[in-house]
């Protein structure tokens, strides 16, 4: 303990327990009164002795050390608030410990609160408590606040009620919660009357009950209670036991904002935004969603970047929405972490990465968010993610489950899974098999079967079947489907050949942006089919599927650049075509060798 000028008459009192504790008391009170206001305050530091604090604290240490239960306690307190010594939770403990041993009922409160904060318990004696701040040990607190509460003691009547009400699961009693509360709101305290008033609003049955639970909560507000202006917002705001009132209920959530309840400032920011019970304030109702936000507050960081994401009046803002999407994940936000997973798949406000979007949409997966799950799945077979990030993904499990559950959507992303061995080996006889129950109602997986059916993977080769199946996918204008199909009436497999067909299904399909249909467009019309050669409308068909990124479609818009076929020939435009081309490994030296001819040989 840091040194203290004792005067003469702290030494002498010091000789005795009891004059210990009386001195000590006396320099307490006169450290309070030379405090009590700023002038005397400012008198004190300039005229007081600077130790006067710490000079008690010496005197309490001696009368404690002797066993003196109000020196014990009050030692506790001065090492709980730090005053004139180094605060220090676990000295608290030890001497609230002792004083509490012997029935002190406020020592008992403060060792709940400490237990509450996470200061637990230690060693053989269960009044010594661990340093470092830890997780909650509720059972502990309920211990000392039960001793002091059957005492009468109001603050640990509120705060068994408290655990009761809300600790964890195991320690749960609604009856006993509202019996404490009770106590405490008999005695008058603000916050047995909100936690009596909670307690009877989630059990309300009769409107009596609900009237008499609000009762409660508005003496709470009454006395300034800031959680309780927070709930009689909601009992505004939801027409709980009262007629809805948008403006009372921003009023309530304002008082409640003002105090610093952050679950208020996301409503009352809401209101104020959207001019709800008050008039709107866009600037101030964003502000307090900020500051919700910042507080950790899921919801306001939700409302923060969907208003960037969506923009209104302004362009969006995709890199400010990821900032507050990744806020709301991470404090448990699953449609957040969702969302998040989307921007880094789309690259919108971040730089594209598949790992970052199988990592959020992970998460959002794992909580059972199913769209999130088969988002997952896309990523994982785009092949784009790190094996040492994303292998130990169990997507096949959650579809599995959603599956055996009779959830189609899941019973086709695990045929999906099975069919291209995505987390288990890879089955495509069970992938037929699921293929064809999804396929009643989802049309991707019309489309799976019919090419399963088509190709003799996992199931005995049916053309005929496949052209049914495939047929339903695109009545639907599934794309793929559409261009399966055109195939199948191109080389009369499983019916008539019938090129006419192709050709219509090739452009319902190209119509949709799929490049390889719009590719097979300019084949149909560049000659040897069962339409009319059209060259001008092949080179069209050319142009659109390699300005897509179709590798086969830009060898042949360079081949019609150098031949000068529908076109006038344009051997630079070619060059930059093929090159293309061979960028996605398609053999172009042919036709380079037109651009780039070899020199003459010399005459020997």
């Amino acid at each position: 303990m840091p040194t203290a000028r004792l005067t003469l008459a702290d030494r002498l009192a010091m000789r005795k327990p009891d004059t210990a504790l009386a001195r000590a008391q006396s320099l307490q009170a006169q450290s309070l009164q030379a405090q009590s206001s700023l002038a005397q305050s400012l008198l004190a530091q300039s005229s007081q002795d600077p130790g006067l604090k710490l000079r008690a604290v010496k005197l309490f240490a001696v009368a404690a050390a002797a066993g003196l239960t109000v020196a014990e306690r009050e030692l506790g307190h001065c090492y709980l608030l730090g005053e004139a010594v180094p605060r220090n939770p676990s000295e608290a403990a030890r001497w609230f410990g002792r004083a509490a041993e012997k029935g002190d009922n406020d020592s008992r409160r403060y060792l709940a609160g400490l237990a509450m904060a996470g200061h637990r318990e230690s060693g053989a004696d269960a009044a010594l408590f661990r340093q470092e701040h830890g997780t909650p040990d509720f059972a502990t607190a309920l211990r000392w606040a039960l001793l002091a509460a059957a005492e009468g003691d109001v603050e640990a009547q509120v705060m068994a009620g408290f655990i009761y009400a809300a600790g964890p699961e195991d320690l749960r009693d609604t009856a006993r919660a509202r019996f404490w509360y009770g106590k405490a709101a008999a005695a008058g305290a603000a916050r047995g009357h909100l936690g009596f008033g909670v307690i009877l609003l989630h059990g309300a049955k009769t409107d009596v009950d609900t009237v008499s639970a609000i009762a409660h909560i508005r003496q709470a507000a009454d006395e300034k209670l800031p959680t309780a202006h927070y709930y009689l917002g909601l009992i505004y705001e939801k027409a709980i036991g009262v007629p809805a009132d948008a403006t009372l209920a921003a009023t309530h959530y304002g008082l409640a904002a003002h105090a610093g309840i952050v679950s208020a400032q996301t409503k009352y920011g809401t209101m104020l935004f959207h001019g709800l019970g008050l008039k709107a304030n866009r600037v101030q109702g964003e502000s307090w969603l900020r500051r919700a936000g910042l507080a950790g507050d899921a919801e306001a960081a939700v409302s923060i970047a969907q208003l960037y994401a969506h923009g209104g009046d302004l362009p969006p803002n995709y890199a400010e929405a990821a900032l507050w999407f990744r806020r709301a994940a991470e404090a448990g936000h699953h449609d957040s972490a969702r969302a998040l997973g989307v921007l880094y798949m789309t690259g919108a406000g971040v730089g594209r990465d598949a790992d970052e979007a199988a990592i959020w949409f992970e998460r959002a997966a794992a909580a059972g968010d199913t769209i999130a799950q088969a988002d997952l799945a896309t990523v994982l077979l785009s092949g784009r993610t790190s094996a040492l990030l994303t292998g130990a993904i169990p997507v096949h499990e959650w579809f599995e489950r959603a599956a055996e559950e009779g959830d189609m959507i899941g019973a086709f992303n695990f045929a999906v899974c099975l069919a291209e061995g995505v987390g288990l080996p890879k089955d495509e006889a069970r992938a037929a098999t699921w293929f064809r129950r999804a396929a009643a109602s989802v049309v991707n997986a019309r489309y799976w079967y019919g090419m399963m059916l088509a190709e003799g993977r996992g199931v005995t080769p049916d053309p005929v079947a496949a052209r049914s199946w495939l047929s339903q996918a695109a009545d639907l204008n599934f794309a793929p489907a559409l261009v399966a199909l055109a195939e199948l009436h191109l080389h009369g497999t499983g019916g008539p050949r019938d090129h006419e067909a192709a050709r219509l299904l090739y452009a319902r399909a190209a119509k949709s942006g799929h490049a390889g249909a719009m590719f097979s467009l300019g084949a149909l019309h560049g000659g040897g089919h069962d339409i009319p050669a059209n060259p001008e409308v092949a080179l069209f068909w050319y142009q659109a599927a390699a300005a897509r990124g179709h590798p086969m479609a830009a060898l042949m818009l360079g081949k019609f650049l150098v031949r000068g076929i529908a076109t006038r020939p344009d051997h630079a435009a070619a060059r930059v075509w093929l090159l293309r081309a061979a960028e996605n490994g398609v053999d172009v030296s042919a036709e380079l060798a037109r651009l780039d001819p070899p020199a003459p040989t010399p005459d020997p």
